[in-house]
């Protein structure tokens, strides 16, 4: 499985705002943002105006930095989304919200995405009791995401909750932080996502 190695911080510098990628970092003064909150790079200005297709990629770049995937994945989400009903720019954002790392993200499992991918991946999270390693399962109303039974699994999380304090929970989420398990009551709306986005600039470029 391919990893992504390319400093996370230069990413929010390219993209002029904050995504998050480093967790209770970016809440810190050592965020590099706060410092050098201009693209990177040596010739960092430009001259003239961005075009179309330069504004609807730099969004298309965000949203996939900011939940953690790479084209292919993104593009099937986006052919899913373009098959609802409804608008597909906010069908694009729910599918990317039900993300499964997303689900354990908004619960305080983790501090970023890339540390909720790597909770999935190593199997310590439970869906319905049962084992799931992906962190593109789409939950569903009515699911309960849990944490595994082991010291290992409990502690991970168990210190992540203890940092996080008062976690605020979207309201399409519950959290039971006693027995670590979340439910999902009801489908993410898209006044809900947390992400600054022009989604229709995005459908427009995968249009294209």
């Amino acid at each position: 499985m391919s990893r992504e190695r390319d400093p996370k911080c230069r990413k929010c510098r390219r993209e002029g705002m904050k995504l998050f990628l480093k967790g209770d970092r970016c809440n810190s003064p050592k965020c590099a943002f706060e410092k050098r909150d201009f693209p990177p790079g040596s010739r960092h200005w430009r001259r003239g105006k961005v075009s179309d297709y330069g504004l609807q990629l730099r969004e298309k770049q965000k949203i996939k930095r900011y939940y953690g995937l790479y084209e292919k994945p993104f593009r099937r989400l986006f052919d899913l989304a373009n098959t609802m009903s409804g608008n597909t720019g906010q069908n694009l954002l729910v599918l990317l919200e039900r993300k499964l790392d997303n689900c354990i993200l908004r619960l305080g499992f983790a501090a970023s995405m890339a540390e909720a991918r790597q909770i999935v991946v190593h199997g310590h999270v439970r869906v319905n009791g049962r084992r799931c390693d992906k962190p593109m399962y789409l939950v569903k109303p009515g699911d309960v995401v849990s944490v595994k039974e082991n010291d290992r699994s409990k502690n991970l999380v168990s210190s992540r909750l203890a940092r996080t304090g008062k976690h605020e929970l979207p309201s399409w989420l519950s959290l039971d932080p006693a027995s670590m398990q979340g439910t999902v009551s009801s489908l993410p709306t898209r006044d809900e996502v947390i992400l600054d986005i022009h989604e229709q600039l995005v459908v427009e470029f995968c249009s294209r």
